[in-house]
């Protein structure tokens, strides 16, 4: 399944939960600089999910803050809940 994400780099603590412009927020402690957002958001999701990392894929947005992430399995009921939280 494939889930927009919105991140939020150099964030106080590493969470998964509410939502920004429709998109599910990933708030993580790394900054944006040489892919160690990117690792810290499929971590995070991964924990959030929990399911293995290897079972996510930034399929879009590299290099923004805006991504698609892609996730082995269906997750929608969780998403549906991390989209609801503050």
């Amino acid at each position: 399944m494939q889930i927009s994400v919105y991140v939020k780099p150099g964030s106080s603590r590493n969470r998964v939960g509410g939502s920004h412009d429709e998109r599910l927020v990933v708030a993580v402690t790394a900054a944006a600089v040489d892919g160690a957002a990117n690792s810290a958001v499929v971590a995070a999701l991964s924990d959030a999910l929990n399911t293995p990392k290897r079972n996510i894929r930034i399929k879009s947005g590299l290099t923004g803050k805006r991504k698609i992430v892609e996730v082995d399995g269906d997750f929608q009921e969780v998403i549906s809940q991390l989209l609801k939280e503050h």
